[in-house]
């Protein structure tokens, strides 16, 4: 993984989607918001970069399907602050505590369409319709959570179900955005997404029970004050060691893309050097 080039590309990303709004008279609230978009881990986006740039994606393709999910990603969690009623997010106010709930939910709604708008300019057409797929399974899995399952502990096998729908879901458009579009290798890099994409939820599960707000910089605790289902409530089938489990996790995700040495190497360094370090943190904490 060429770390030089993928933060050079994260660059034109972040120009990408501040530049979404330029048209816009609200271009003018995201500099009074550094925490909106173009900043956090970006992961998502880290993930696109690593496995087009191993696969020979043009940057074009590989920069605009960055931009739009890490877009949309923005756009959920100003909802999810809303919902939970978390009012610090990447260190810094969240939205709705400055502009009110109303505010949140309308820019939230505007950016998910933005984030779309950006994969008319590219030449795969199969992008547009995987993230509309994806970000539906997101609205989905959320208000399953919020509808069916708040106010129960859950079963093991519900709350991960829960987990690859709603974080899986934009981190398997993020790993099939790198492919070369062929239907094969498109259909393994959607399942390792969704895979890594639930253990990371389940990671952050123990942070919002056990985590540490200024570290994290983020409103913890949420989850058990609304009666989520998480890893933490869902003991029903659970694994004896869910720690151990969500590393074995992401080693399977790694094996979906044995048959293409040039991706499993780029997700097998992905993993090492971006995403484990960060599940580490958020295990730690429990």
């Amino acid at each position: 993984m060429d770390q030089k080039l993928i933060e050079k590309q994260l660059k034109c990303v972040q120009s990408k989607m501040l530049d979404c709004l330029s048209e816009t008279n609200l271009s003018k609230l995201l500099p009074g918001n550094k925490n909106l978009l173009g900043s956090g881990k970006m992961l998502r986006s880290r993930l696109t970069l690593c496995l087009g740039n191993a696969n020979g994606i043009c940057d074009d393709v590989l920069i605009n399907a960055a931009a739009a999910v890490d877009i949309i990603h923005g756009a959920s969690l100003l909802h999810d602050d809303v919902i939970d009623g978390g009012v610090l997010r990447r260190g810094a106010p969240t939205f709705w505590k400055k502009y009110g709930t109303n505010g949140a939910i309308l820019f939230g709604d505007l950016l998910v369409f933005k984030g779309l708008h950006l994969l008319l300019d590219v030449s795969r057409p199969d992008l547009l319709e995987e993230l509309i797929n994806m970000s539906t399974e997101v609205c989905r899995s959320e208000v399953e959570q919020e509808l069916i399952l708040r106010g129960t502990p859950g079963t093991w096998k519900e709350c991960e179900q829960i987990a690859r729908a709603k974080t899986g879901a934009l981190f398997a458009f993020a790993a099939v955005a790198g492919g070369n579009g062929s239907k094969e290798q498109a259909d393994a890099l959607r399942e390792a997404g969704f895979i890594l994409g639930t253990a990371y939820q389940l990671a952050d599960d123990v942070l919002d029970a056990s985590g540490n707000e200024a570290v994290s910089g983020k409103t913890l605790g949420t989850d058990n004050k609304r009666g989520k289902t998480t890893a933490i409530t869902a003991t029903k089938n659970a694994p004896n060691a869910p720690r151990e489990y969500i590393f074995k996790l992401l080693a399977d995700a790694c094996e979906l893309l044995a048959p293409w040495p040039n991706l499993h190497e780029a997700w097998g360094s992905f993993a090492d050097k971006t995403l484990i370090p960060v599940l580490k943190k958020h295990l730690s904490a429990g």
